[in-house]
């Protein structure tokens, strides 16, 4: 057998100095911006691509006709540990839904949209406001002004954070129990994953695919602006340390799961960016709080901010107080300015979101259990807005193997059909 000789000396320096480079591009943001690789729509299940309307190979890769939805996808990504977002709780330990028990039909859905697209969830019974006692009402809450259906829905919301805690978990994902997303939502959480990463650095052997220093990751939401324009912010000076961490952002483009710039919605002026383009980016203040997730350490602040030692308002509302006092009052050197800190919470976002309320076909008044609408009229099909491929709307789809169908022509495209 012939010995194993060492490469040149030049060879091997060369190599480490590539290896430091590559790293430093990946994982360092060299400006407020980090640009991901192109991202092109992947093809449906069992699919032929059709390169003709960008249906093709999920980031240039020969898997043209590759699944990806399902228990079936294992991810691309690289480093490969990345790829541990597309098992059956999205990376993190569990994912909890809470929802109100009599809401039968929205527990059918999510558990039959949850399986086709490759994912199981744990439930957390919601919570009438009032059967809470006023003894269990935290501190500074008036619940007269707060309405008896958002203080049950802080509760719900609690008991899902409470579990995180007490069940000693990394992290959860934690939704509400409307909630749709795309059919192509792992190869989505890949990006994700990489963007939190790059955003608030990460270890080589993380133990979550997110990275291990992330407190919230809010991925629904109505919609938020960036941090740096809050009020409180604009005035700072380009060279302050707070200001130059939340302007951060991971952006993604040629997302052809982000709607076309006259369908997405929310509270930052898309058009400045090319069309299709999402931002993983430092939070400022989301309006609702349809999905997010928390790490042990986030769940253990919230879990005190929002209960043990105050609430101030409506759950939603609240959770983005505590990021917004975080990120405002990051590298701040006065005491009486920076207040609490926040917890120094550390949020980060995914606009637009990737999950969003589904308004299902049927009874209007069906839609929320917070707000009572009395309007006996008849929705005749279900939609969904910033979701492309809508699962909620691909149910029959996935279960026959047919063409998965866009909400907006323009990036539409039916995928090509199943063999």
């Amino acid at each position: 057998m012939s010995s194993l000789r060492n490469p040149p000396r030049h060879v091997t320096i060369g190599g480490i100095a590539f290896a430091i480079i590559v790293l430093f591009v990946v994982f360092t943001p060299r400006s407020p911006h980090v640009n991901l690789p192109q991202f092109k729509s992947p093809s449906s299940s069992s699919s032929q691509a059709d390169t003709s309307n960008a249906q093709g190979s999920y980031l240039g890769s020969s898997r043209a006709s590759e699944k990806l939805y399902g228990k079936e996808y294992h991810g691309h990504s690289s480093p490969s540990d990345i790829n541990r977002v597309t098992n059956d709780t999205l990376g993190f330990s569990k994912i909890f839904v809470v929802g109100l028990p009599e809401r039968s039909d929205k527990r059918d859905a999510i558990a039959l949209t949850s399986s086709l697209t490759g994912f199981r969830v744990d439930w957390v019974d919601g919570v009438r406001g009032n059967t809470i006692p006023d003894k269990a009402v935290p501190f500074g809450t008036d619940r007269k002004k707060l309405w008896e259906n958002n203080l049950g829905s802080w509760r719900g919301h609690m008991n899902a954070i409470r579990r995180i805690v007490e069940e000693d978990l990394d992290s959860a994902l934690i939704m509400e129990d409307d909630m749709d997303w795309d059919v192509r939502l792992k190869p989505q959480l890949e990006r994700v994953a990489q963007g939190a990463r790059a955003l608030l650095g990460s270890a080589s052997n993380p133990t979550s695919p997110y990275g291990d220093d992330w407190d919230i990751l809010w991925l629904g939401h109505c919609g938020e602006v960036f941090p740096e324009l809050l009020d409180e912010n604009k005035g700072k000076p380009a060279d302050d340390a707070g200001l130059k961490y939340m302007q951060r952002k991971f952006v993604i483009e040629n997302d052809l799961t982000v709607p076309p710039l006259d369908k997405v919605t929310g509270l930052i002026d898309f058009k400045q960016s090319p069309e299709h383009t999402r931002f993983v980016h430092i939070t400022a203040a989301p309006i609702c709080t349809f999905a997010y997730a928390l790490s042990q350490r986030g769940a253990r602040k919230v879990l005190f901010d929002l209960s043990v030692d105050h609430l101030n308002g409506p759950f939603d509302n609240s959770l983005a107080w505590l990021c917004r006092r975080a990120v405002s009052s990051m590298g701040s050197t006065d005491p009486k300015a920076a207040g609490d800190r926040g917890l120094d919470a550390k949020c980060i976002s995914v606009t637009p979101p990737v999950f969003f309320h589904h308004k299902a076909k049927g009874l209007i008044s069906g839609d929320s259990d917070i707000q009572t609408v009395a309007d006996s009229k008849i929705r005749e099909k279900g939609s969904t807005e910033n979701i492309v491929w809508s699962a909620r709307s691909n149910i029959r789809n996935m279960i026959m193997g047919t063409r998965m169908e866009s909400q907006y022509e323009e990036s539409s495209s039916k995928s090509s059909g199943s063999s």
